[in-house]
């Protein structure tokens, strides 16, 4: 554990609380239906992780680079879509509803977390390649297609991957809400609506440690 930052050691404690909280809703409750905030945490870790690698590939091949971006890109919404599976909170769950609404928060809060420390590094890798003003454009178009889908996962049930186990089936989706826009307007709103709450956060979180700052 010596080998991890703080940041990373914080993540672990973190991800032990939550894994606590759902050991013992499960002893509590005798259900395993929050164990599925186990592997969603996974699969927002799997970005996290891949954005570690941006910095040691400056020096790799074009071709490394775009794998690991295209992966990270993959994944990266299933990071955000912790934030929907606060729709989970019941209140005849044989528990008391404010411990599944901690145990929820914090899953949505760690995926957040994981989520925007993995754009930043993405923000910065981009920045050497890209003038600012364009990495200013870019960000938000990341945040639109990962909150896309978002909505993919949430509402359609599509997975990342789904991309290599039924491309053909997610492919006819996505193009049917591209193809028929209109018929399909509750896509787009709640896209933008996912887009403009984790632009706000992300631009948000990265002028907080501003605040935090007590020397200013």
């Amino acid at each position: 554990m010596n080998s991890l930052s703080l940041f990373d050691r914080l993540l672990l404690l973190f991800m032990i609380f939550i894994g606590a909280m759902i050991a013992f809703r499960i002893v509590y409750t005798g259900s395993l239906v929050h164990l599925f905030l186990g592997w969603n945490i996974f699969l927002a870790w799997v970005p996290y992780m891949l954005s570690n690698y941006f910095i040691a590939i400056k020096e790799k091949s074009k071709w490394i680079q775009a794998s690991i971006f295209v992966g990270w890109l993959l994944f990266f919404p299933n990071a955000l879509y912790l934030v929907t599976d606060l729709v989970h909170i019941e209140d005849n769950a044989g528990i008391p509803v404010w411990y599944d609404a901690v145990l929820l928060f914090a899953s949505a809060f760690i995926g957040i977390v994981m989520a925007f420390v993995s754009l930043r590094k993405v923000e910065f890798f981009l920045l050497t390649y890209l003038n600012k003003k364009v990495v200013q454009i870019v960000i938000p178009a990341i945040l639109f297609i990962a909150s896309f889908g978002v909505y993919l996962g949430r509402f359609q049930r599509w997975n990342s991957w789904d991309v290599i186990k039924n491309p053909i089936g997610l492919a006819m989706d996505i193009a049917g809400n591209f193809i028929s826009p209109i018929q399909n307007y509750k896509t787009w709103a709640v896209t933008i609506l996912f887009t403009a709450i984790f632009s706000l956060v992300y631009f948000f979180l990265k002028i907080l440690s501003r605040e935090f700052d007590v020397k200013k």
